[in-house]
């Protein structure tokens, strides 16, 4: 099993600090966002920072902790109104596909959160989809060029708020270079944690195949917010069954979330024991 971390998560430090703590706590790839593991790394200049000699250090230093980068994360709202800053968040997402490239990166991950109006039924809207839709169809091209993967992740509070709505993104960008994130979590809102497993079979069902990465957590009950509260993986209520036949059956790479460097490990141990036991099914 690929399991990993994002590299924020780990203790503070430098690249090759931080990808030490993670190979050496049994992680075997990483999701790395480099504005948030990289000091002083600033994702405004990422046009400029992301140069293919800085990649030619980050591809070293992967290798020598023998990790590999599952996700590049670029989770920039893409959902702009005016064209001057799509044309310049666009740049940052085009700097990331070329980077992830030369890096040997699975993918560039993103969202969808709304820019024109509030997160939740405020943005599922048409209008609202068709605009992420606008947005996103130059850098679908962008990555089929590159032979890189755009890879969306779902959330219920976005305009992809869940897996019907991811299903039919991928049918209108029409690209074979943009896949799925699955955070099973994040498909859960307040009103539906009784249907968890329902829901992340449909989510199954319908993008399995498109799948390149899960995000792996777990969630407890929060009544009167808008999403559970995000756990560990083990510390709550999810079932973790058919993520696990997934991952297996299609050789996926697992990132954990929601975890500290005190419980990471143990986390990821709990994921090895549930795929091998009934228990957890």
């Amino acid at each position: 099993m690929d399991i990993g971390i994002r590299l924020h998560d780990t203790k503070p430090g430098t690249l090759r600090e931080r990808l030490g703590y993670a190979s050496a706590q049994g992680f075997t790839c990483v999701q790395l966002a480099m504005g948030k593991a990289i000091p002083d790394f600033r994702m405004a200049e990422a046009p400029r920072l992301l140069t293919e000699d800085l990649a030619a250090e980050v591809r070293e230093e992967l290798e020598k902790a023998g990790i590999t980068c599952a996700v590049l994360g670029c989770y920039l709202k893409l959902s702009q109104a005016e064209e001057e800053e799509t044309d310049r968040v666009r740049e940052i997402y085009r700097a990331h596909l070329r980077f992830a490239r030369w890096i040997g990166a699975g993918c560039v991950g993103t969202e969808t959160p709304p820019v024109t109006c509030p997160e939740g039924e405020a943005c599922r809207t048409e209008e609202q989809f068709r605009l992420f839709l606008e947005r996103a169809r130059p850098l679908a091209r962008e990555a089929e060029e590159l032979g890189m993967t755009l890879a969306v992740e779902p959330v219920c509070t976005h305009i992809v708020h869940d897996a019907a709505a991811a299903e039919r993104m991928l049918a209108e960008l029409d690209s074979p270079n943009v896949k799925i994130i699955l955070d099973a979590v994040n498909l859960i809102d307040s009103g539906h944690t009784d249907r968890a497993e329902e829901m992340i079979g449909d989510a199954i069902r319908r993008l399995g195949p498109r799948v390149c990465v899960l995000h792996m957590k777990d969630f407890i009950p929060a009544p009167g917010e808008p999403r559970p509260k995000p756990v560990p993986c083990g510390q709550g209520q999810m079932r973790y069954g058919a993520l696990l036949d997934l991952a297996k059956k299609q050789a996926l790479p697992m990132t954990l979330e929601n975890t500290t460097p005190e419980n990471a490990e143990e986390t990821r141990r709990f994921l090895e024991k549930a795929a091998k036991a009934e228990e957890f099914r």
